[in-house]
């Protein structure tokens, strides 16, 4: 049995201790990797000559097929994804455009993450992550090319089966079809053969006319779903290995605080199920045979916290105990200067001298968390050989590997990563200082000797979750004696999240910090846009679509503002603004067209509710949106009733998908708006759960409409652009309603009057 399929078999089938995995994979690993026939892919099982040699040197990323592909003898497909799995759908996305080359049906697919490996980093063909949208856009060309080598090679097997020349083969779904004597053999057949072909060389072959496709731009049903709605699909939470002991923390309240003493410490070990009692670095560890024993007793120490000393590790933000989010947020509405430039066109002062209005305004955000419904957990297992298995949520792999072979002073060779699938993420799993468990897993493994799963309740992953940034935009807009912008100026007080994870460089500035207020399509002739860099006692992170997150919101409901004050209709202003840019205004037009035809309102709706509505754009990720939202206000609250969105991806793969990732974006962008925050006082967040950090409940939910508009231009992402123009239509359709300008989120600090 191989590796690979005994860490994939049920507890009770291979009692050694391998991770459980109850899901559909298992009826294809249960037996060795090279079962009869199997198409397979460098799992230590016997490979001839050609592909050994093969494997000895070095090939493009995405180029290697037995690292990818294992067809097996009954004609199911096992593909290792080089993208990891959170919800967003690339699993079957991959599936499609290996399939499409390859000539499998995507439903005879079985996905999971791929280990780490130098064949993986297929994002540009440099590195590996699942994030920033990338997933399908940076790697389609590689992965249509995969499935096309593959077929390939099962052709070059099937040609000396059939003794046939090669050009007279041709393929349909699973099988190659010599139609010249009626022959057919189907891709399992021929597997064996094909195992020991050498890859051909990646030019060599020709790659699917799209208006050939089978499965590339149709809506395939998910490969995932049917596992996660029946129990059967694995997370890093569920992970089991033989001789497993469970551990659970209590952090420092603060960061950067360090253990002076445990008052209790004795108490603690003489509690029911507890193993033993350890300090890591800003946490108190338990040890105990079950989870819930080692929560409550590391729920119950009593610890006394010092404040860090000249020792204290730089590469972590110590938080002041006076620091709170209120105040913090009048710093920097109030921050002086100027800012440094990101762009700066036209002549600005010149326009601000000639202008019939000048309006200034200082619009602001809110940190927020991930709140991803999976809490953070690391199983660490050192094993007799001296190498080291570790299974944690992640979205990339390879930094992880390499961080842990950094901190544990193993060969990365010595460190095997287990992705498994994530229970959400929206930009969480990365390496962010102080903010992932494995260091602690690892070294309480190592201290005790045994394998150790940790996981962090909900309350010690909101002290150690990292937010998106808090930002405030001082804005001047210029308006001619017509109404129209014709200057504007947007200056911005923040840190940038890749600056804050990677450190602050003088002389540049960070795109994730202005994103959003930079690279605007519309035509206003002249404008500036800077950053005043401030740096955050709080630990940054990404979070669902970055800078845009926050950027459109400031800058889209700056535009209504500046509508409002030069006698403008904010959707009319736009189209203007955009007349030179058919895509953009087809894009808004088509917004406008599914909503029935714009109308801002107020208006009385059906029901006898007043209601209007909101619109905004955004263009993140290499895609472009349009959002309309239609409001009320019940019961002092603001209720979304319906959202509008046009999508413009450029080309798609499964518009099912699309839809589906606009919905998600939709929930999270009315989440932001409508109720999320994450305050801190004497600093200590206020809210450590749910409860006092509400997100979106499915009764607050819209109703979505989604238009999918195929421009034929680059592919742009899916999993974000959908977000970002969603608070500010939402934020603009309650200003028409309420006659209340919207500078800020979220909305749950207004008072209405409904």
């Amino acid at each position: 049995m191989t590796e690979a399929s005994r860490n994939l078999v049920r507890e009770n089938e291979f009692p050694i201790g391998s991770p459980v995995n109850i899901s559909r994979r298992h009826f294809l690993l249960t037996s060795a990797g090279a079962a009869a026939g199997a198409f397979v892919l460098g799992f230590g099982v016997p490979v001839g000559s050609a592909r050994a040699q093969q494997a000895a040197n070095p090939m493009p990323p995405g180029t290697r097929v037995p690292a990818f592909l294992e067809i097996r003898p009954d004609g199911t497909i096992r593909f290792t994804s080089p993208f990891v799995e959170g919800g967003q759908g690339v699993f079957t996305a991959m599936a499609q455009i290996v399939g499409e080359e390859l000539d499998a049906d995507p439903k005879t697919f079985v996905v999971e993450n791929a280990p780490t490996g130098s064949d993986y980093l297929v994002v540009h063909g440099k590195m590996r992550i699942t994030g920033g949208s990338m997933s399908v856009r940076t790697s389609y060309e590689t992965m249509r090319r995969l499935g096309a080598l593959a077929r390939n090679m099962i052709l070059q097997a099937a040609a000396k089966r059939l003794n046939a020349p090669i050009a007279e083969l041709t393929t349909e779904p699973g099988r190659v079809i010599h139609a010249a004597s009626g022959r057919s053999l189907a891709y399992g057949d021929v597997a064996a053969e094909a195992l020991d072909l050498p890859v051909p060389a990646s030019e060599s072959v020709t790659l699917r006319d799209p208006s050939k496709f089978r499965w590339i731009g149709k809506p395939v049903e998910r490969l995932d779903i049917h596992d996660k709605s029946t129990g059967k699909a694995v997370y890093a939470i569920d992970c089991k290995v033989e001789g497993m002991l469970h551990a659970a923390v209590q952090h420092a309240p603060r960061l950067g605080l360090t253990i002076g003493r445990i008052r209790n410490e004795d108490q603690l070990k003489a509690m029911p199920g507890v193993h033993s009692v350890h300090s890591l670095p800003g946490a108190v560890a338990v040890v105990a045979e079950r989870w819930w024993n080692a929560k409550r007793a590391a729920e119950a120490a009593q610890v006394d916290w010092r404040e860090p000393g000249l020792d204290a590790n730089a590469a972590l933000r110590y938080m002041p105990a006076d620091f709170s989010t209120s105040a913090f947020n009048d710093k920097l509405a109030n921050e002086p200067g100027n800012g440094k430039e990101a762009e700066n066109v036209g002549d600005i002062v010149k326009a601000f001298e000639g202008a019939k209005t000048v309006i200034s305004a200082t619009y602001k955000s809110q940190y927020l968390r991930h709140a991803q419904l999976e809490p953070p957990s690391t199983l660490a297992r050192f094993n007799p050989d001296g190498s080291l298995d570790v299974w944690l949520p992640n979205q990339a792999p390879e930094q992880f590997q390499a961080d842990i072979a950094k901190l544990t002073g193993l060969d990365p060779s010595k460190v095997k990563l287990h992705s498994p699938i994530l229970g959400g993420f929206f930009g969480r799993h990365f390496l962010y200082p102080s903010a992932n468990p494995y260091p602690q897993a690892i070294q309480l493994a190592k201290e005790v000797g045994r394998p150790i799963k940790l996981i962090w309740s909900r309350e010690e992953e909101f002290l150690r979750d990292p937010m998106r940034p808090m930002a405030a935009v001082r804005f001047r807009g210029a308006l001619d004696a017509s109404g129209m912008p014709v200057a504007l100026e947007a200056i911005s007080a923040c840190e940038g999240p890749t600056e804050s994870v990677f450190g602050h460089k003088e002389d540049s500035l960070d795109p994730t910090a202005l994103e959003g207020l930079t690279g605007k399509s519309y035509a206003i002739p002249n404008y500036r846009i800077a950053q005043i860099y401030v740096k955050n006692p709080a630990t940054l992170a990404y979070w669902r679509s970055v800078g845009n997150s926050m950027n459109d919101f400031f800058y889209e409901t700056f535009l209504d503002e500046l509508a409002d004050k030069g006698g403008q209709d904010p959707y009319e202003l736009r189209l203007k603004l955009l007349q030179k840019n058919e895509r953009l205004s087809n894009l808004l037009k088509a917004a406008g067209d599914l909503s029935g035809g714009w109308k801002r309102g107020p208006f009385t709706a059906d029901d006898g509710s007043r209601r209007a509505r909101g619109v905004a754009m955004a263009s993140p990720f290499g895609s472009h949106t349009a959002a309309i939202a239609e409001v009320s206000i019940r019961n002092g609250r603001v209720v979304v009733h319906d959202v509008w969105e046009a999508i413009d991806p450029g080309s798609i793969v499964n518009p099912a998908i699309i839809e589906a990732q606009v919905n998600s974006a939709t929930a999270l962008g009315m989440s932001q708006v409508l109720m999320e925050e994450a305050v801190y006082k004497n600093g200590e967040p206020v809210a450590r759960n749910y409860d006092l950090y509400p997100i979106l409940p499915p009764d607050r939910m819209a109703r979505v409409h989604v238009r999918i508009v195929e421009s034929g231009a680059e592919m742009g992402g899916i999993g974000e652009p959908g977000l970002p123009a969603i608070p500010p239509a939402v934020a603009n359709a309650v200003s028409t309603l309420t006659g209340k300008r919207i500078r800020s989120m979220p909305l749950s600090n207004y008072t209405f009057e409904s």
